[in-house]
């Protein structure tokens, strides 16, 4: 597989929207529960994706395809759009939208690790050594700084959310590269991206009311209306949702999970510069040190023999 310009923009595209979103979540915290704030996000991305896409209201009015196929569907949609959004919300409550990024930059260990046990895609010495590396910068962030802290298992709340949000995201990834028969060759429905990717929000949207619904009951501040909140869901509603949806499908369908998730560790470069320009995080000397442990896993882990 050769990484041609257009392969290398569609797979760099998705990381820096998705850093806006960590920074856009982070900022309006205090003005919209996180569940409620993934649920609406989708919300507003089903409403456009039905305006804009002549396949997507196709598939809504024959949804005879979908329910053939409605357990992959389920599970791309609860694990892709409803798990992994809500977690980083929640995540972004108690941890820094840096730290949040820094932590999702572990996505190729866990892209490893699930194509190994459920693919018996076996990775080789080189992505071994260069998960390693990750895994070493992603516990600098967790500790802070201070290493001694990991045997005391002193985690901040946020950091373990986003953990399990990074392994539904690999687990969501290799089901984009490898789907079941059903959804491929010439059994694959006669849809384009705005349908396959209708077909994941149904199910994505329903997980995310019902968690949003669990959310209310169990009690959260109400929702403080304003420009800034409604911009912000403008943002995440198209950016972070359609247009890097759509890009990452593409790129991972092309490139293969493994090498899309290290463009992925781009993420925490254009995070850390939103957040110190947009909220004052400025980063911390572990930060940088964490950043360049993972980066040294992504050129290890991708250098030829």
């Amino acid at each position: 597989m050769t990484l041609t310009p257009r392969l290398a923009l569609m797979l760099t595209l998705p990381p820096l929207l998705w850093a806006g979103n960590a920074v856009v979540g982070r900022s309006v915290g205090a003005l919209v529960p996180p569940l409620l704030l993934n649920a609406t996000r989708w919300t507003l991305a089903f409403v456009l994706l039905v305006l804009i896409a002549r396949p997507a209201r196709a598939l809504l009015q024959d949804l005879t395809p979908l329910r053939a196929r409605w357990g992959y569907f389920a599970l791309t949609g609860v694990l892709g759009m409803g798990c992994y959004n809500a977690l980083q919300y929640q995540a972004l409550h108690s941890s820094t939208a840096l730290n949040v990024t820094l932590i999702a930059a572990s996505l190729p260990v866990w892209m490893l690790a699930v194509g190994a046990l459920l693919y018996r895609v076996w990775p080789t010495r080189r992505q071994l050594a260069g998960a390693v590396l990750s895994l070493a910068g992603v516990a600098l962030v967790i500790s802070r700084g201070h290493l001694e802290r990991l045997t005391q298992v002193q985690f901040v709340v946020g950091d373990v959310l986003m953990l399990l949000a990074v392994l539904s995201w690999a687990f969501y990834s290799w089901l984009l590269a490898r789907p079941p028969a059903h959804m491929q060759g010439e059994r694959r429905p006669d849809w384009n991206w705005s349908a396959l990717l209708m077909a994941q929000m149904l199910f994505g949207l329903t997980f995310g009311w019902v968690s949003a619904g669990v959310e209310q009951a169990v009690g959260v501040p109400s929702v403080q209306w304003g420009w800034p909140l409604v911009a912000a869901l403008v943002y995440v509603a198209i950016g972070p949702s359609l247009i890097a949806y759509r890009c990452w499908g593409l790129g991972v369908a092309q490139a293969g999970p493994t090498l899309a998730a290290f463009f992925g560790n781009l993420t925490p470069v254009f995070a850390a510069l939103m957040s110190a320009a947009l909220l004052g995080e400025w980063p911390a000397w572990f930060h940088g040190a964490a950043f360049a442990l993972i980066a040294a896993g992504i050129l290890v882990s991708s250098a030829k023999r």
